[in-house]
């Protein structure tokens, strides 16, 4: 690498869409048949393969991912007031549907071998809080969590999963896809996605009795009447079918993003051995991420100090050390878009009273191990763009060494 580096004339996103080509043509077919509202061959055809790709019988195929969540907590009959355990690091749109039938989040710790709710927190959660009998479920960046683990301290307690797979889908863990294992669960379409429609998502179930009712849920609740019938409330959540023609032309195409995600994280790996730093954890034995999203740690005694107040951050450089912040602030420099690792739910101003569990306290005041806290401290998410060519990732992974020098 020459010793002056130039910014990007292109910016290197994090992750932006894919195009191929099939998705054009699938909205052109809509738009010349004039099927452009939530119904039509793209819906039915989008639902079918994500259910072939999955495993399951059912997909209802919805406006976001954020949607299908909210159906599958309105599924699972949360009611005001009742505590449901949610994953702690992960985006707020795992926990917000929970709120928005009126549950009380409780959030699980993280650990460290996936990154995803601490099995042994779960089960210290259920001692704490018996009563529960919701699950929600996020498995990080693409990562599976330990499922096996926590699918029997569900079923031990019989607590419902909710599995989150928005950022996970065509992760497998033991063989078996994401997006399998909750009683309901979801993907997300979102523009960023290893699979995009721009937006949408999906809820996938082996029931066709709660499919039905999703989907007569996401349009309005509307009875089977002659004329507009509603008997309880509905929602406005169906996927257009021009945003399923997108999804439609690119779910052909996921086993090359994962390839092409997976090539990346190896080269970060390989490029970044000699720092004092790891990156993003996985089950090696029984686990294949999607490689979503290529991320990394810094080790305690090679953090520069670094404080980061509710929406600014600030650090003071150190030969020999470095920081999220500094190498966040020094990639923007290079035109290179990085991001902070999820902030833990129950460090949020919006749920920072609720209940949190980790596998050695819970409570406020604690003492115990904060886990998703020390990630998000060290941590930070890298350009995963799969249409950032070698010698970019090359210059990306000098401008992480500078920074340490």
């Amino acid at each position: 690498m020459e010793e002056n580096l130039c910014p990007f004339e292109s910016k290197i996103w994090l992750s932006s869409p894919t195009m191929h080509g099939p998705e054009l043509e699938y909205i052109r077919k809509a738009y010349e048949t004039n099927w452009m509202s939530t119904v039509g061959e793209n819906i039915n055809e989008a639902e079918r393969m994500a259910c072939e790709k999955i495993g399951c019988k059912y997909a209802v195929a919805l406006s976001s991912g954020t949607a299908a969540l909210h159906m599958a907590v309105k599924l699972a009959g949360v009611r005001p007031k009742e505590k449901v355990f949610c994953s702690d690091m992960t985006f707020d749109a795992t926990v917000n549907p929970v709120v928005y039938e009126g549950g009380e989040p409780i959030f699980i710790d993280t650990e460290y071998d996936t990154w995803n709710m601490d099995p042994v927190a779960l089960e210290k959660a259920f001692e704490c809080y018996p009563e529960v009998r919701v699950v929600v479920f996020a498995h990080l960046y693409g990562t599976p969590g330990k499922m096996d683990e926590l699918k029997e301290v569900c079923e031990r307690h019989g607590a419902v999963m909710i599995e989150d797979a928005a950022e996970s889908f065509g992760a497998a863990y033991k063989g078996r896809q994401t997006g399998k294992f909750g009683a309901y669960s979801c993907i997300s379409f979102n523009g960023n996605k290893i699979i995009t429609g721009s937006s949408g998502g999906m809820l996938l179930t082996d029931i066709l009795e709660d499919a039905d009712k999703v989907r007569k849920w996401s349009t309005q609740a509307r009875e089977n009447a002659p004329w507009y019938q509603h008997e309880e409330l509905g929602y406005n959540y169906r996927m257009s079918n021009v945003i399923a023609g997108v999804v439609r032309g690119q779910i052909p195409y996921l086993e090359e993003h994962i390839s092409q995600k997976k090539a990346i994280y190896e080269r970060y790996q390989k490029g970044l051995t000699d720092l004092p730093i790891e990156m993003n954890p996985f089950d090696k034995v029984n686990s294949e991420p999607n490689y979503w999203l290529s991320c990394m740690t810094i080790r305690s005694e090679a953090m520069c100090r670094q404080i980061r107040g509710e929406q600014e951050a600030i650090y003071i450089s150190e030969k020999g050390k470095s920081c999220p912040t500094e190498i966040l602030e020094m990639l923007g420099k290079y035109n290179a878009e990085g991001r902070p690792i999820w902030k833990p739910m129950h460090m949020q101003p919006i749920y920072r009273m609720n209940g949190f569990v980790t596998r050695q306290g819970n409570g406020r005041g604690r003492k115990a191990l904060d886990v998703g806290m020390d990630i998000f401290q060290r941590g930070l998410c890298l350009p995963s763009d799969n249409k950032m060519t070698a010698k970019e990732q090359e210059q990306i992974i000098e401008i992480i060494k500078r920074c340490f020098a």
